[in-house]
């Protein structure tokens, strides 16, 4: 400020000083005065810190001496720059932002006190249960406890929703013993003859009350902690466009989240409602109904909803660039280091809302387990629209629908690597992509490791344990201006650009499980063992039939371990080449390379755990490999 200032105030002389000087003086004082007060209004925004405690209350000021006591009382007041610091204790509310910040300098920063468990839940503590017979016990609570939203008269379903075969239709209410939902009942007569290992509940709404019938069997459920939904969300903005807001260090549990569309607002248990710039990172997100953490759209507004077809679908994204779908508004977001498990639809979910994003880090598990619910974009991670999104490091592993990895219409730019997973109905489902996209140094472990239904992609130095599947795509779908959603432009699916380089096949059926659908596959370098068998489109494969690796992982104290048998002829009896977006080309349908985001070029000399290649002559695989036989690496989480 103060070279600024001397800079332009001009220096007073030893003469007779006139009404101009004096004038120029003033202007020039009045100046400095208001830039540093709006220097120091900008430091104050920046250093204001809320706190909130369960000792707290919503009519004090926020100090450290004076607390709220909810962080909606904090969410209430903070400003572009503020943060606010959360006790340790639980929380039963839903957050609700009503601003975000103006940039990434100054964000609003939710936090845990360092060192706290706090605990956010959409619960509420359920006593006053009546024992009707043997096992099973009913509570009757008026309608007002759940004010404008009750979830035991909120039936799942939505767009491309279908009820599980052999099932029924749910609600997005739960009952939770012990932090651990129990089964909702097709009817109330499966309540009142007990039977199976599941304890059930049912619920009936009236006018006035809600009543719910549970089986607790030998459980005083008055003398345990019994919970039930009535939240629908923990942390959710209800309306679109609170940027730049951070969320760290809670434990987040029990949202009764609708089934996420794709075509519809995505609300989840947290979620950023069509914003920009989140940062979610080091949290525990657990037992939602539907989905944990939602990177989605809005409600379509000003026009009909397109129906549940792939034209639909296309003009749905229309609709959003004429409503600022763009780089610029939308997305953009981190996803860090959180444990996400317990989720009946997805772990993470976006459509079109993720664009430009970065998920790191996470575990994503326990995801679609128990069947209750049924349809397109059930899995541990599902995007549509993954423009320039980096997914990496993360662990993901027991979950069902397609699985672990989703990824379907328009992952352009898209980057998947170094992720462990393993235990999923399928690994990764690509789906009517375009591309380029880049899949490099992940494990797949599960017995179904990939379905390709795509065209644009780059498979480098993976290791595939499972079987691999295409198939014949007709319906069309977007591609952009690379780095972008301007200029979409629709094509359909033409299964004539692919390329796989350097992974290892182990069983199943390697590459040979994608015949007559990728027609002009591009495949150098890779590996096959124990049965895996080469496309007929491989170049200097080397195949080893008998050669079984007796891949191993395992679950220790201090983290995931993964074991195999190796052999120096891998890479002793053949050369390959580095891997870089000059060796890759270009994604026809586009024509755009394999690049960074930033345009930068692409070159693989790393590996799974971030050691350096032999760039003369790299191993194939995820890892640059001992000259051992036998190797053991830690794979999660990573030193």
């Amino acid at each position: 400020m103060m070279s600024k200032l001397s800079a332009t105030r001009e220096p007073l002389r030893p003469r007779q000083v006139e009404r101009n000087d004096v004038m120029k003086i003033s202007i020039t004082i009045a100046w400095a005065v208001s830039c540093c007060a709006v220097l120091l209004t900008t430091c104050s925004v920046g250093a204001r810190e809320y706190h909130v405690s369960p000792a707290g209350r919503d009519d004090h000021d926020g100090s450290i001496a004076q607390p709220f006591k909810t962080i909606s009382a904090a969410a209430a007041i903070a400003q572009p720059g503020d943060v606010v610091t959360v006790h340790e204790g639980v929380y039963r509310e839903r957050v609700n932002p009503p601003r975000g910040g103006t940039s990434d300098d100054l964000r609003i920063i939710y936090r845990a006190a360092p060192g706290e468990k706090v605990v956010i839940k959409g619960s509420e503590i359920i006593k006053g249960w009546q024992k009707i017979q043997d096992g099973v016990w009913k509570v009757t609570l008026p309608n007002r406890f759940f004010g404008d939203f009750n979830p035991y008269g909120d039936v799942i379903g939505g767009e491309w929703y279908h009820t599980p075969k052999d099932r029924y239709d749910r609600h997005t209410g739960a009952v939770y013993l012990d932090g651990h939902w129990l089964d909702e009942a097709p009817t109330l007569e499966k309540v009142l003859a007990p039977a199976g290992d599941r304890p059930l509940w049912r619920a009936k709404v009236d006018e006035e009350s809600t009543t719910i019938w549970t089986q607790f069997k030998d459980v005083d459920p008055n003398a345990e902690l019994v919970e039930i939904n009535v939240r629908q969300s923990i942390f959710y903005p209800d309306r679109p466009g609170r940027n730049y807001i951070t969320v760290r260090g809670f434990t987040m549990r029990h949202a009764a989240t609708p089934w996420s569309g794709a075509m519809s607002e995505q609300i989840g248990l947290i979620g950023t409602h069509w914003s920009k710039g989140w940062v979610i990172e080091k949290n525990v997100i657990s037992h939602s109904m539907n989905t944990g953490v939602t990177l989605g759209r809005y409600q379509i507004q000003g026009a009909p909803k397109p129906p549940a077809t792939a034209p639909g679908f296309v003009r749905s994204c229309e609709l959003a660039l004429e409503n600022g779908w763009s780089k610029e508004n939308v997305g953009s977001h981190i996803v860090r280091d959180n444990e996400i498990s317990h989720c009946e639809k997805n772990g993470i979910h976006g459509s079109l809302g993720g664009i430009f994003s970065t998920i790191e880090g996470n575990s994503i598990h326990d995801i679609a387990t128990r069947g209750w619910i049924g349809g397109p974009d059930v899995a541990g991670l599902k995007l549509l629209a993954s423009n320039d999104v980096l997914i990496r490091n993360n662990h993901i592993y027991r979950c069902g629908g397609a699985g672990g990895v989703w990824l379907d219409w328009m992952a352009q730019g898209t980057r998947l690597t170094g992720n462990l997973l393993h235990d999923n109905s399928n690994d990764l489902f690509m789906e009517v992509n375009h591309g380029p996209y880049l899949i490099d140094n992940n494990l797949f472990l599960s017995k179904k490791s990939l379905m390709d239904w795509s065209q644009g992609s780059a498979y480098v130095h993976n290791l595939f344990a499972g079987a691999i599947s295409g198939l014949k795509e007709g319906r069309k779908t977007p591609y952009f201006t690379p780095h972008t959603v301007r200029n979409m432009k629709v094509s359909n699916i033409q299964h004539k650009d692919a390329r796989f380089h350097n992974n290892l096949f182990v069983g199943h059926n390697g590459l040979s499980g994608l015949a007559g659908v990728a027609e002009n596959l591009q495949a150098a370098g890779n590996v096959y063992l124990a049965g895996a068998k080469p496309s007929a489109h491989d170049r200097d494969a080397l195949v080893a039939a008998d050669f079984d690796p007796a891949i191993k992982l395992q679950e220790k104290a201090d983290g995931w371990w993964l074991e195999m048998a190796v052999d120096p002829a891998w890479t002793t009896r053949q050369r390959r080449a580095i891997v870089t977006t000059a060796l890759l080309g270009k994604a026809t349908i586009p024509d755009a390379p394999f690049e960074q985001p930033d345009g930068a070029p692409y070159r693989l000399d790393g590996d799974y755990s971030g050691k350096r290649r032999n760039t003369e002559n790299p191993a194939p695989g995820p890892f640059q490999l001992p000259s051992e036989k036998t190797f053991r690496l830690k794979v999660w989480p990573k030193n």
